[in-house]
């Protein structure tokens, strides 16, 4: 069942829809924290999420409307409901950091299937590479997943549809914001890091901190900010643009937003996209 959504783009209105997850609608058109303590060396259990107040989070249903420079695009997944909405579904954006969730699950994943036991100092790294987005070890962790593979093993692994991987590269990794949507979906049941390393990761991805602690966490409810798992990309490439990536997975839900604009109007610019975007959404603040 299709529901169609009104999204303002600059001065362009732009159809969105509603569709099931296993169902690829018609292309549309775009005009345009707190530090917790060090990893142990064990697969750590995660918090239980806060009780949630009655009524529904999130209303996906009602349209979301900026008017900014540059492309944006977003998609929330109700995943009680199995059901995808949001703008622009075919177009895709740079992910920059927030691949490193997928570089941190594949790893993982691959070191559970082959019955081993990450050092120490790997799940330090690894924890740096998602709380601090440090980037000094993404790279040797993306080589050991296959490169150019690892990608394309996210692609099949998680169902996605628009992504495209680049060789020797993370970062310039293109989805789709619904593939946003579906790759926290595949981290939240487990398909990305296994069964042994999946409450670890989301460990880590609710105690992201720093400047990559921005977009949606900062509009959701307070009682809700601690069982909310997130990592975000961001970067000013050579293209003149600010490319701009949220993911936030929570209680039955997840949402992706991406973003590219010109680099003189800064970080914060889109910053406050995938801010606004979020607290549209959101039924209860």
């Amino acid at each position: 069942m299709r529901r169609p959504l009104a999204v303002l783009t600059l001065v362009a209105v732009l159809a969105t829809t509603a569709c099931s997850a296993s169902e690829d609608p018609p292309e549309t058109v775009s005009s345009q924290g707190a530090v917790a303590a060090a990893p142990s060396d064990q697969p750590s259990s995660s918090e239980a999420p806060s009780p949630v107040p009655s009524g529904p989070l999130f209303t996906p249903t009602q349209p979301v409307a900026m008017s900014v420079k540059g492309f944006w695009s977003w998609a929330f997944y109700d995943l009680k409901a199995d059901q995808l909405y949001g703008s622009t579904p075919n177009v895709t954006s740079d992910t920059a950091s927030m691949a490193k969730a997928w570089v941190a699950a594949d790893w993982l994943r691959r070191q559970g299937d082959a019955n081993k036991q990450p050092s120490s100092t790997a799940l330090n790294e690894l924890s740096r590479m998602i709380r601090d987005s440090e980037t000094e070890n993404t790279f040797k962790y993306h080589v050991e997943n296959g490169n150019l593979t690892s990608i394309k093993r996210m692609i099949s692994t998680c169902g996605l549809t628009e992504t495209k991987g680049t060789q020797n590269s993370w970062s310039l990794t293109q989805m789709s914001a619904r593939d946003v949507a579906r790759l926290a979906k595949c981290i939240g049941d487990g398909r990305a890091a296994g069964p042994k390393w999946t409450n670890w990761l989301l460990n880590e991805m609710r105690n992201v901190r720093g400047p990559g602690r921005f977009g949606p966490i900062e509009v959701l409810p307070a009682d809700l900010q601690k069982s909310t798992a997130i990592k975000n990309g961001w970067l000013a490439r050579d293209d003149g643009q600010w490319h701009i990536a949220c993911m936030a997975l929570g209680d039955g839900w997840s949402l992706g937003i991406m973003a590219h604009y010109p680099s003189s109007l800064g970080k914060d610019y889109g910053v406050k996209t995938c801010r606004e975007v979020t607290k549209q959404l959101l039924t209860r603040h």
